[in-house]
């Protein structure tokens, strides 16, 4: 294996499993070390079948090199580099087909070949996607299918960790931002959202604009709590993964780092929502000065794969106090309409502000009778909607959520 891997120009398996396998024995690793390496890899994975050849495969679809972006970008690639990529990929082949090498020799071959995670699939969004891919990798007959398979599926998924995740959340390492796979997502669908139905077309139709190229608006989704705005952006991930869109989840003390960002996800071949929910501003707090130009009016332009959605129960974002409406006051600020114009003017950096309201008493009955057939609640609707109004009379407001909350207590 070392001598496939050795020969690799533009594929680095440096610090990668692989690297450990093709320096066995010299690493002074035991053979069980790395089967056990490759097993809680696989576990983790939720791989059923080969773990090795999924290994591979992950190892391929995750390489970020010359080659792969440019099939990322769909870019035409053709001479030296597609040489080279020819050159590797005849490697990768016979690496993608040691299964039977001397450090698995210590294991029966079907720990390998037939392997059965524990895990589970939905906590690992791309695992199906992987397997399917090894898969059609191991029908491949020669070295040229093995390139335009791997390169089909650069162009259908992109390479690394911000094509395969859906989702992402900024986290500070060395004083700079870096991006880190949610894994663990909420499965709710579009569909799964009661009412709302004019909010969820305006939202889908933006960003289906977006995912075309076209023009489309930074969105603020505001309006009372429970009412479905931060479920509506959770559910457009998973509607939307498979057409390229991607989300990143940013909070308001991170908002230094956006440059930083914007700069890691410009080039790639993505559409990004920088997604920011329950976003709010005190008066002291001077981030949403950043933060405006950022969206729009500073120098650094906002790449054209990137928009901004929000949620917020505040309508303009920033507190607001009555003597803001108050021109002068001698006792404080000499223009307050300046500082009233100055907080309106981030909510006025989103092109497109969407209402969720509270429902009244008859939608939210309705919201509750739907979420109860399709739980399976065996109970007389009037016995049903009885016990709904008073759960939400005994906790404080009718909402999406609360009919939620209700049908689980139900279901205890």
């Amino acid at each position: 294996m070392k001598k496939y891997i050795g020969n690799l120009k533009i594929y680095d398996a440096a610090g990668a499993l692989l690297d450990d396998f093709a320096n066995y024995p010299q690493n002074n690793l035991r053979s069980v070390d790395l089967i056990g390496k490759l097993i809680s890899f696989a576990d983790k994975h939720a791989v059923k079948g080969n773990c090795w050849q999924y290994y591979v495969a992950y190892f391929i679809a995750c390489n970020v090199n010359a080659f792969s972006l440019a099939c990322e970008r769909k870019q035409e690639v053709s001479g030296t580099l597609v040489d080279v990529a020819y050159a590797d990929c005849k490697n990768l082949m016979d690496i993608f087909n040691l299964s039977s090498a001397s450090v698995f020799a210590d294991v029966p071959p079907s720990v390998i070949t037939q392997f059965a995670s524990t895990g589970d699939v939905s906590q690992m969004p791309y695992s199906q996607i992987l397997s399917e891919f090894a898969e059609r990798l191991a029908k491949c007959n020669g070295t040229k299918a093995f390139l335009n398979e791997i390169i089909a599926f650069y162009k259908s998924y992109g390479v690394g960790e911000l094509g395969l995740n859906k989702a992402f959340r900024v986290i500070e390492k060395d004083g700079k931002a870096t991006l880190l796979p949610i894994t663990c997502m909420d499965s709710k669908r579009l569909d799964d959202i009661v009412g709302y139905d004019m909010q969820k077309q305006e939202v889908v139709a933006n960003t289906k604009a977006f995912l075309e190229g076209k023009k489309a608006n930074n969105v603020l989704l505001y309006g009372d709590m429970g009412t479905g705005k931060s479920s509506t952006i959770k559910a457009l991930i998973n509607e939307f993964y498979h057409d390229g869109l991607r989300v990143i989840e940013l909070y308001k003390h991170q908002f230094l780092h956006i440059s930083d960002i914007l700069s890691k996800i410009a080039l790639r071949n993505y559409k990004y929502i920088l997604y920011l929910d329950d976003l709010s501003f005190d008066d002291f707090e001077m981030e949403y000065k950043y933060f405006k130009a950022i969206i729009d009016g500073g120098l650094e332009v906002k790449p054209d794969n990137v928009l901004i959605y929000a949620t917020s129960n505040r309508r303009h974002l920033i507190k607001e106090h009555y003597s803001d409406g108050n021109d002068i006051d001698p006792m404080d600020e000499l223009h307050k309409s300046d500082t009233k114009n100055e907080k309106l003017s981030l909510v006025a950096r989103f092109g497109l502000s969407i209402y969720y309201p509270s429902p009244d008493q008859q939608e939210y009955l309705n919201i509750v009778r739907i979420l109860a057939k399709k739980f399976n609640v065996a109970m007389d609707v009037k016995d049903l909607e009885k016990k709904a109004l008073s759960w939400a009379m005994f906790n404080g407001a009718k909402s999406g959520r609360m009919a939620e909350q209700f049908i689980h207590s139900l279901l205890q």
